[in-house]
């Protein structure tokens, strides 16, 4: 009898953690296409991190890593942090604020950081950085930084609320508003610039 009591109450708070964790779970989070999406997503939660190692192939003329190459590792790992912000296919749309802080050589490896920094209702912005280490001394130096523009190209989705924990991450969150009416305002000019661009063969004028 006290047997059967006793699987009674487990099965009575077995039940209650059930009805406790869905209801969590309904509370913090939406469904798309069969996948729960977190309703609030974290810096930290959108970082990507990528490592590599400064070979002789990657250098130029100038013995320093291609900025071409740089542009490239950035854009593969900053896609990453947009794809986890948005859980869904994301383009690039633009790359701005780029800086070559200092150039990266022969035996250096670099480490790109990324995570996202703001969003509208179809685009984010993910800040990238790159940290090199003199891998003989083990010296670290800031590399570069750059923030890239990606659009979702599934216009049914709704993108999640973001929040900043690091000094770093709630510095570059708060200045998002003022990048986004930035971008706005070269964008237009780029526009006015393309309307006045000709499409004529250059040898036909």
């Amino acid at each position: 009898m006290v047997f059967r009591q006793h699987g009674e109450l487990f099965a009575i708070y077995c039940h209650t953690l059930i009805a406790l964790d869905i209801k969590h779970l309904c509370y913090n989070k939406t469904k798309k296409e069969g996948v729960y999406m977190s309703e609030t997503i974290s810096c930290r939660q959108t970082l990507a991190v990528t490592s590599h190692r400064v070979l002789t192939s990657d250098l130029n003329e100038h013995e320093t890593v291609y900025g071409g190459a740089l542009l490239a590792l950035l854009d593969g790992t900053a896609s990453i942090s947009a794809s986890r912000f948005a859980r869904s296919q994301c383009v690039t749309a633009a790359l701005d604020q780029v800086n070559f802080i200092k150039p990266f050589v022969l035996n250096d490896s670099l480490c790109i950081e990324s995570y996202v920094t703001g969003h509208g209702k179809r685009s984010l912005e993910v800040f990238v950085k790159v940290i090199g280490e003199h891998l003989d001394t083990g010296e670290r130096f800031l590399g570069m930084t750059a923030f890239l523009t990606f659009v979702v190209l599934d216009k049914k989705v709704t993108l999640p609320e973001l929040s900043a924990e690091t000094p770093e991450e709630k510095s570059l969150c708060a200045d998002f508003q003022k990048r986004k009416a930035y971008r706005r305002q070269k964008i237009a000019e780029q526009k006015k610039l393309q309307a006045s661009l000709s499409l004529d063969f250059p040898w036909y004028s």
